[in-house]
C-alpha cells in the first residue's frame, strides 16, 4: 500500500468513527462557503462482517452490520467517499465531504488529527477498564492428570 493510500485509509477510518454533530459544526463553522453536490445519494445497505477464533485463528462469518455510504464531488472535481456503520445518512455525507477536502489540500489534517487523539484516549480508557476485569485463569496439576 502506498503512503497516499494508507493516509487516506487513516483518516477515512477517523471519519467513519465521528459522530456526526462533530462532523457538522466542523464543517459549518469551517468550510460552509464550499460549493458541492452529491454525486451519490447517502445509501443504506449490509456488509458481512468477518472474525478470527482468537484473533488469529481460522476466519468465520460474525454476522452483517448496517452500513451507510455516499459519494460527493467539490466545485473543483474533487470526489470523497464515506462509508460509516449504521444508518446516518447525514454522518455518510459529512465524512464524504471531509474526504474530498483532504483529497483537494489536506486543509482539515488538524482536525483529523483532533479527532484521532481523542479516539485513541477514549480507546486507551475503554481497553483501561476491560483490563481491571480481566481474570487469568491457569491450570495446576490434577490428579487425574497422573
Amino acid at each position: 500500500m502506498d503512503a497516499a493510500t494508507a493516509a487516506r485509509k487513516y483518516w477515512m477510518s477517523i471519519l467513519a468513527r465521528t459522530d456526526c454533530n462533530t462532523l457538522a459544526t466542523h464543517w459549518q463553522g469551517n468550510y460552509a462557503d464550499v460549493a458541492w453536490q452529491t454525486l451519490r445519494a447517502p445509501q443504506i445497505g449490509m456488509v458481512m462482517v468477518r472474525g478470527r477464533a482468537g484473533g488469529a485463528g481460522q476466519r468465520f462469518n460474525l454476522g452483517e452490520m448496517t452500513v451507510t455510504r455516499c459519494s460527493v464531488t467539490l466545485a473543483d472535481g474533487t470526489i470523497g467517499h464515506a462509508y460509516v456503520k449504521g444508518r446516518d445518512r447525514t454522518q455518510a455525507e459529512y465524512a464524504a465531504l471531509f474526504d474530498a477536502v483532504m483529497l483537494r489540500d489536506g486543509a482539515a489534517q488538524s482536525f483529523i488529527d483532533d479527532l484521532a487523539q481523542k479516539q485513541a484516549v477514549v480507546k486507551r480508557d475503554h481497553a483501561r477498564k476491560i483490563a481491571a476485569t480481566k481474570v487469568d485463569f491457569f491450570t495446576l496439576v490434577r490428579g487425574e492428570d497422573e
